[in-house]
């Protein structure tokens, strides 16, 4: 395992930072029972590099310090951090069908464990919450964020940036 150095610090404080700022500076789609958290497209980077499940965890409890459900601090980023690990732990880099696959993690651990934060918090109705979240989750990550990722990852210099195996391929 590759020591944590400045750069791979810095990575991580720049990855969860920009979860930050893209969360709070679309606030009012990224809190309550029908969210779109475009951040949320960031969690494709995981498929790239274990050093973003740690900086989009951070992000996410950064971000989710401000939100109005008391327990999102805890509840919302561990539903991140659940999604995350699969997602590095099954990618195959270069691999946009892998990608798809590996997208819907976020989609289905924040569908069904925010939709129960919600149902604690504001008694909104379970099903159609999981229903809400798991589709601005979709959107976010499986249609936004595929897209984006897919056509990030034929620049070379990107995926050498961002991914793990310093001999990345293009897809």
């Amino acid at each position: 395992m590759e020591p944590f150095n400045a750069r791979r610090i810095t990575r991580i404080g720049v990855v969860a930072a920009l979860y930050v700022a893209l969360t709070l500076s679309l606030s009012f789609l990224s809190y309550g029972d029908i969210q779109f958290r475009i951040a949320e497209a960031l969690m494709l980077l995981c498929f790239f590099n274990k050093d973003y499940i740690f900086a989009l965890t951070i992000g996410c409890f950064i971000a989710n310090m401000i939100s109005p459900m008391k327990w999102d601090l805890l509840v919302g980023t561990s539903a991140t951090l659940i999604a995350a690990i699969p997602m590095y732990l099954l990618r195959k880099e270069g691999s946009t069908p892998r990608m798809m696959i590996c997208s819907l993690f976020p989609v289905f651990t924040n569908g069904f464990i925010v939709a129960a934060e919600l149902k604690l918090a504001f008694d909104a109705p379970y099903w159609l919450s999981v229903g809400t979240v798991a589709l601005g989750e979709f959107v976010c990550v499986s249609i936004l964020g595929v897209i984006v990722f897919s056509q990030l990852q034929k620049n070379p210099n990107f995926m050498k940036m961002i991914s793990d195996n310093k001999k990345a391929t293009v897809a």
